[in-house]
């Protein structure tokens, strides 16, 4: 039960976040099960990648076009799912390099949401996971400002990190509230005299034990054993590591689905090494059931110490043997999969798995994931946003 300092009439809550919809990241998982009554106007961002001229980043670009230029942009929410807010695409400009480029996109991102804001019935909440919105800050009349540090996005590969790392500086102290999704980022928070929230991801147990989509056939025909990766597909991959893992492999598939963001080709062209686009949120557990084994082939960087990455729970959650790179985020469910430190050991435990299957410990480990659910993380998410200091 959320704690009785919350106010009895919830303030609507502004989200600067990734695309709605686009990929369940936390900050959506946690708007889905917001407390009844919370009001959520979702502002769809964008990143400072340099584009590049492929057809993933042209789909996006035209996606964000389309967005843009919506005579309706406010209603773009699915009037038949109840969970989602509404959703806003307000123009920006893809820098934030430059001085002008700031005060450009901070005029458009005023003129769009100023509207919206003062049409509230009061003072909004609002809760950003990039620091793009630094400039906003003093120009938005809202009642406070949270800051839901889900990445450290100055080292993450292909943005304009130098660009991140100064917007944050100018948003960080400027916040009311933050809260981290780890403890490397609770740590990083100190510097702008945060003593920061630490809520870690959560997971849907249901979705993942009860598949209710049928897998592709083209998947389905695949060689045994099927080792399998799902996520973002970009040079955090360890391409050593897959390198060992494919040569120590004498027949099967290792499959990477999801968006590519400039990875390393070279890993691409191994032996059983195959990649495909992303699928649909409701596909994976169909996916994940038909795997040996689930992987996580990280490299070792500050960008990987700092991450939380949403998989972890859910590959546990589904059941199959999980083996990952020893970082921060999974050494507090090392009893619950197989950690390594090196490529060689990575490679041998991922046979050692399709072999031998899940360990009893590690299934008598995973029974924690009970009290990880989302709604109890939306529950304590949003009585911190509100004020509330103690947990829920």
């Amino acid at each position: 039960m959320v704690h009785n300092s919350i106010m009895s009439e919830h303030r609507p809550v502004l989200v600067f976040a990734d695309d709605w919809g686009r990929h369940p990241s936390s900050a959506q998982h946690l708007i889905r099960r917001r407390p009844a009554g919370i009001r959520v106007e979702w502002i769809d961002t964008i990143g400072t990648r340099p584009p590049r001229l492929d057809l993933s980043t042209l789909k996006r670009g035209f996606g964000k076009l389309r967005g843009w230029f919506d005579p309706k942009p406010a209603e773009t929410a699915a009037p038949a799912d109840p969970t989602a807010p509404m959703v806003h695409a307000p123009r920006m400009v893809p820098s934030f390099a430059s001085g002008w480029s700031r005060r450009l996109n901070a005029k458009l991102l005023k003129n769009a949401l100023l509207p919206l804001v003062e049409s509230l019935p009061m003072p909004p909440i609002v809760v950003t996971t990039l620091p793009l919105t630094a400039d906003l800050i003093g120009v938005l009349p809202v009642h406070r400002w949270v800051y839901y540090c889900v990445d450290d996005f100055s080292v993450w590969p292909g943005y304009d990190g130098a660009s991140m790392a100064a917007m944050e500086r100018d948003l960080a102290p400027n916040c009311a509230v933050a809260i981290a999704v780890g403890t490397t980022l609770q740590t990083h928070l100190k510097q702008f005299g945060h003593d920061a929230h630490l809520l870690t991801h959560g997971v849907d147990l249901e979705h993942w034990t009860k598949p209710t989509a049928t897998l592709p056939a083209d998947i389905a025909a695949m060689p045994k054993p099927l080792v399998l990766f799902w996520g973002v597909i970009d040079r955090r991959m360890d391409t050593a590591w897959i390198q060992a893992l494919s040569a120590k492999l004498t027949t099967g598939t290792l499959l990477f689905v999801g968006p590519q963001e400039a990875p390393d080709p070279t890993w691409m062209k191994l032996p059983r090494v195959v990649v495909r686009p992303p699928m649909p949120f409701a596909e994976l557990p169909a996916l994940a059931q038909a795997a040996d084994v689930l992987i996580m082939p990280y490299i070792d960087a500050p960008v990987t110490q700092a991450m939380q990455p949403l998989k972890m729970k859910e590959y546990l959650a589904t059941g199959k043997p999980a083996v990952v790179r020893d970082l921060p985020a999974v050494r507090d469910w090392a009893d619950a999969l197989d950690a390594a430190a090196t490529a060689d050991e990575f490679a041998a435990l991922v046979v050692e798995r399709i072999r031998t299957g899940v360990p009893t410990a590690q299934i008598e480990s995973r029974k924690k994931l009970q009290a990880e659910g989302w709604p109890a993380k939306a529950a304590q998410f949003f009585a911190w946003t509100e004020g509330v200091t103690t947990k829920v």
